[in-house]
């Protein structure tokens, strides 16, 4: 029998808000005039979402949704609702405003491949369709904290990057994991920008890769993954920035030295490697000790680790003069 034991940052999953419950919420705000009106504007949301369109070969991935949910991951607050999900989006390949639903739609997903290479004792190179076979696919509900201040919770779909670790079986002197947006410089106009360093790059320990926690995610609300969150693949890691969770994976390489990573290649002082969710460390342009609820617009404190704390702080506790939290 397997049991669970219930972490700090959970409820019962009673409490835990569907999402029809929030879409009817959200139809009836936004006919309640002025105010409504203005909060959908807030949220780049007038006639609803720009359309995220699959590619007609989702169909494998559409025949496995949705997945069961596993119930060891579970909230403190309600999940945001899909369309604000859908429409509030960091993805720099297609613009640097928040709103890049639209200009996502470009992103051509089919055919994908993900490679796993480097210090491993299988190197893979999967047709995305075959790689998601490999694995049995899950939902978790996971909050996800913006080094901008604002936050969500979000029903991510995918299966435990730890699977992959395993299946990749990592020689001992890989210590480190990094991950490649494979996002083509033809369907992205932001990546016509010469300034940035495309492309675009994350990177974790190998710890931090097998930590149960760190997923890779292929759909949300139980369906596909739309193009604006990274379809096909890409990672999640609820206690880390969410600039972390790197979108359109094509390759995961095993290395033996820490890789160089997008925003850190950018701008070091303001996103450093770690990028661990802490109140009590701000931003060197604002404050990280409370966050925006976006559906509420609520201002609530900022958790250490985001709240995640009791699964990875034990990470963290031999490394000695490292920016942890920046």
């Amino acid at each position: 029998m397997t049991v669970f034991r219930r972490r700090g940052w959970e409820i019962p999953e009673h409490r835990a808000t569907a999402e029809s419950a929030f879409s009817r919420r959200g139809a009836l705000m936004m006919g309640l005039g002025a105010g409504a009106a203005g909060a959908a504007a807030y949220y780049g949301l007038s006639d609803g979402v720009a359309p995220a369109r699959a590619e007609a070969a989702d169909e494998v991935l559409a025949a496995l949704l949705p997945a069961k949910r596993n119930e060891a991951f579970k909230l403190d607050r309600a999940l945001t609702p899909e369309k604000i999900n859908g429409a509030y989006n960091n993805f720099y390949e297609f613009g640097t405003s928040k709103y890049v639903a639209s200009a996502a739609q470009g992103l051509k997903t089919r055919p994908w491949t993900v490679k796993v290479d480097g210090l491993v004792n299988n190197s893979l190179e999967l047709d995305f369709d075959d790689l998601i076979k490999k694995f049995a696919l899950e939902e978790r509900l996971y909050r996800h904290r913006c080094v901008e201040a604002w936050s969500m919770t979000i029903p991510w779909t995918g299966f435990q990057l730890s699977d992959l670790v395993k299946l990749a079986d990592p020689k001992p002197e890989a210590t480190y994991v990094r991950f490649e947006t494979g996002v083509a410089k033809s369907d992205a106009p932001g990546m016509r920008t010469s300034w940035y360093p495309w492309p675009y790059t994350e990177g974790l320990t190998i710890a931090e890769a097998r930590n149960e926690l760190a997923f890779l995610a292929v759909g949300t609300y139980g369906k596909v993954m739309p193009k604006q969150h990274g379809a096909p693949i890409r990672l999640a890691v609820p206690w880390k920035y969410g600039f972390k969770s790197i979108k359109s994976i094509s390759r995961i390489s095993f290395v033996d030295k820490r890789p160089d990573t997008f925003w850190e290649a950018l701008q070091s002082s303001e996103y450093g490697f770690w990028a661990n969710v802490n109140p009590d460390v701000p931003h060197p342009r604002w404050s990280q000790a409370y966050e925006r609820v976006l559906d509420t617009g609520a201002q609530v404190p900022t958790q250490i680790y985001n709240g995640y704390g009791e699964q990875v702080a034990g990470l963290y506790k031999d490394i000695k003069g490292e920016a942890l939290f920046m």
